[in-house]
């Protein structure tokens, strides 16, 4: 976690967590750079000639040379590389040689949709997953227990695209209560991208839900077994006291690192999910970029969404202080 527990925080704790802050912010540039090489150099690695695919099969072998040179693509893949990180220094992510724009612009175009998606898809996990693992560790070993165990169990092995078409075929075409794909853009009214988005961010968060239960229920066993709980029972406070008061505020940081990792794996899971229910998001982008072999615009999104990784998990460290005021980074 990069803390530890101790004293609350003084004015000298605060700067100190500044510093914390600061400190890793510069431990990320060499994350980035590492995640921005291995993209770079995958991408080039994979079979695949996008100079190939934009002369098409009547092309010559001379036409394809000349695109090649217009791209850069027949430079030595160290200069490319150079290249290439000579732009991210200036946030510039390239051009996409197939949609003919700035590589940032498409990214922008296609982020609405897929984040909307992420953040309603984790607000359902953590709706759904947090009480059920509370309940679950409240009445340990009981039925209620087992029934919302079998439940995240059921969770964990289904996958999400199953899920979807599942609530495609009953939601969508037999009862008829949403669409059954398509995206409606929040310049519509919020009802309608609301309707759109419902049935891929339950198909999505209850994957993640069951997950987050686990965790939730197994931290909150841990707490109740604690010494504090006892001496809470042995003083007369009630169980629902002892449960929602004392023990589940102590159990919350394993749970929301769960919870922002989550977050993270639905951004990156959203990809076929919006291939699923035809969402125009950065999942159909980078899908068709691949089978384009678009270079800019994966190597884009691969850099944004391990930009998003890395911001989630620094959060989630900054969650604890508000979590537990005892916690301080040095």
């Amino acid at each position: 976690m990069g803390g530890h527990v101790g004293a609350p925080h003084s004015e000298s704790g605060y700067v100190k967590t500044w510093i914390y802050v600061i400190r890793r912010l510069i431990a990320l540039i060499p994350v980035a750079l590492v995640v921005a090489t291995i993209a770079f150099v995958l991408i080039h690695l994979a079979p695949g000639d996008p100079a190939s695919i934009i002369a098409g099969p009547d092309a010559t072998a001379e036409d394809v040379e000349n695109i090649k040179h217009q791209l850069g693509l027949d430079q030595p893949l160290p200069f490319q590389l150079v290249r290439w990180y000579g732009r991210l220094v200036q946030g510039d992510l390239g051009r996409s040689i197939f949609l003919r724009k700035p590589v940032l612009d498409a990214i922008i175009d296609r982020v609405e949709p897929t984040l909307l998606l992420t953040v309603s898809a984790t607000v359902i996990a953590v709706l759904i997953g947090v009480p059920s693992g509370v309940i679950s560790a409240r009445f340990h070993n009981s039925a209620t227990d087992q029934a919302f165990m079998m439940f995240a169990l059921f969770g964990i092995s289904v996958p999400n695209f199953l899920l979807g078409l599942i609530f495609v075929l009953v939601f969508g075409v037999w009862l008829g209560w949403f669409p059954v794909a398509g995206y409606s853009p929040l310049e519509y009214g919020w009802a309608k991208t609301v309707r759109s988005l419902v049935m891929p961010a339950f198909a999505l968060g209850l994957v993640q839900s069951a997950l987050i239960a686990r965790i939730a229920r197994s931290s909150m066993l841990d707490v109740l077994r604690e010494q504090f709980i006892t001496a809470g029972r042995a003083k007369g406070l009630g169980e629902r006291a002892v449960v929602y008061k004392h023990a589940l505020k102590n159990a919350m940081i394993p749970t929301i690192t769960i919870i922002g990792i989550s977050f993270a794996v639905l951004l990156s899971g959203a990809v076929v999910v919006e291939t699923v229910f035809n969402i125009p998001g950065l999942g159909r982008l980078i899908i068709s970029a691949v089978l384009r072999r678009d270079y800019p615009v994966i190597q884009g999104v691969v850099i944004c969404i391990a930009g998003v990784y890395m911001l989630v998990n620094l959060l989630v460290d900054l969650s604890y202080l508000l979590i537990d005021p005892r916690v301080k980074y040095q």
